[in-house]
């Protein structure tokens, strides 16, 4: 399946290398600019599904980055990021020809709740995790059914064994950190001070590779969990 491509104009480099990183995670291809003027020579190269803008931007700012986008486009979604919350700024944003709105600071997973709302809503090109069903080794998880099987046979999972268990099938081979199962799984800032992610991990061992010759998930001491053929 083809990827999404977005453009993302945000001058805050370290928010946008955060949000490049997060949006690549779910399967997105995002391009960034920096400035106004930057988004609108990438913009004006073609391929976005999706365009994400700032407001506050510099040589050119994101109000009229929009205007001259919908002058081009009128159906590409494009989402606003402000630092501004006023009832008359979101207005003049929607006026521009924005779709969407998000007020900084927001939570990621409600970004990519919105973007994938936009551009199912627009036709455009899904990202990855729009599957229903995914396959790693003789592992098979039904996103729609939210149910889990092993050789055919059915996982007796509760739902954050599930939630876990997905989201590492949704990215087999790669480290997984702590950091990251804790947020993208429990939508929470990780705390050093207790185990639960260890805890589930034991519990879905128990359940996925125990009664199974061949193991699936591998502990990295120091770094993380990965789901893995042995």
């Amino acid at each position: 399946m083809s990827r999404a491509q977005i453009l993302l104009i945000e001058d805050d480099e370290r928010l946008s290398t955060v949000l490049k990183k997060g949006l690549e995670e779910k399967g997105y291809a995002v391009t960034q600019a920096f400035d106004g003027e930057m988004g609108l020579r990438l913009y004006e190269k073609g391929g976005f599904e999706l365009v994400i803008t700032d407001l506050i931007l510099p040589k050119v700012n994101g109000l009229d980055v929009s205007k001259s986008i919908r002058q081009k486009d009128t159906h590409i979604p494009i989402i606003m990021l402000t630092a501004l919350g006023a009832t008359d700024d979101k207005v003049e944003g929607f006026d521009a020809g924005a779709d969407d709105y998000l007020v900084k600071p927001f939570d990621f997973r409600e970004l990519h709740a919105r973007i994938k709302t936009l551009l199912k809503r627009s036709g455009r090109v899904a990202a990855k995790d729009e599957k229903s069903t995914y396959v790693y080794a003789d592992l098979e998880i039904d996103s729609q059914l939210k149910m889990a099987s092993r050789a055919g046979i059915s996982l007796n999972l509760t739902p954050k064994e599930y939630s876990l268990l997905e989201y590492m099938v949704k990215n087999p081979e790669r480290v997984l950190s702590r950091e990251e199962i804790a947020r993208e799984v429990w939508g929470v800032n990780f705390d050093t001070g207790t185990n639960f992610i260890d805890v589930y991990i034991n519990y879905i061992r128990k359940k996925v590779d125990k009664p199974f010759e061949d193991k699936l998930i591998h502990t990295r001491p120091g770094m993380g969990f990965l789901l893995q053929k042995t």
